[in-house]
């Protein structure tokens, strides 16, 4: 108990320091730049309390639950030795991390109201609703489909680099064809996934599999998974916005 109290106050500190040059840049335009005198500055001190409340027990949560997990499967799929269930882990790792996205689910229902306002859907909460769950679950499935992609290059020791330039060509000529309206979306999907969630169970899963396969080095092949995480979602997006043209 002593010693993670130890570990999240020193969490908390490193949350501090963190935090401080952002907070530094803000009080400077503020002063020499806005000058105007700061309203609600209890709420925003109580707020910023808060964040670094929240980053200290998440990156403590991190380290205590989400990366042991992640690791110690990644050894007990590899060491059972079967390839099909660690490629339904992943897939699953992939789909359910990225669905439970937050910041997946605020794109989703901005990218909704957007599309109404082009004309691509109606205005009706129906069209809003099933824009914006086809678009998460577009996005959920590419990742799902990233991780089985990496572990794959994992087990077969492939070339990162070939894949993730070869990825990004075929991005580029699916961009030339899709609608313009879907082209901003997709390549902010990319983004969205690499967030709060799922980066640390993906990071984890890389490289627990790399440290359990004979020949690999984790630095060098635990990696990368991440990289195929933000491809994806672009290419599959794209794909749905070219669909949806002809549905």
């Amino acid at each position: 108990m002593k010693d993670s109290l130890i570990a999240l106050s020193r969490d908390a500190l490193n949350s501090l320091r963190d935090l401080a040059p952002i907070v530094l840049v803000i009080a400077v335009f503020q002063v020499l730049v806005i000058r105007q005198p700061v309203s609600g500055i209890v709420s925003l001190i109580l707020g910023g309390l808060l964040v670094v409340a929240g980053l200290s027990f998440f990156i403590f949560g991190l380290r205590i639950a989400l990366f042991p997990i992640g690791e110690n499967l990644a050894h007990a799929l590899a060491e059972k030795g079967s390839a099909v269930w660690l490629f339904v882990f992943s897939f699953v790792l992939g789909f359910g991390t990225t669905i439970a996205e937050p910041a997946l689910l605020a794109v989703a229902e901005e990218a909704a109201r957007v599309a109404v306002g082009a004309g691509v859907i109606e205005d009706t909460p129906e069209a809003l609703k099933r824009y914006a769950t086809g678009l998460r679950l577009v996005v959920a499935l590419s990742v799902g489909v990233a991780l089985l992609l990496g572990v794959l290059r994992i087990l077969a020791n492939w070339s990162l680099p070939i894949m993730i330039i070869g990825g990004y060509i075929l991005v580029m000529v699916v961009t030339a064809v899709a609608p313009p309206e879907i082209v901003g979306v997709a390549y902010d999907s990319g983004g969205v996934t690499t967030s709060t969630v799922t980066v640390p169970l993906v990071t984890a899963l890389g490289v627990g599999l790399a440290s359990s396969l004979k020949g690999r080095n984790p630095m060098t092949d635990g990696f990368g998974l991440i990289a195929f995480a933000s491809l994806t979602p672009i290419l599959f997006v794209l794909l749905y916005g070219i669909a949806r043209q002809w549905i």
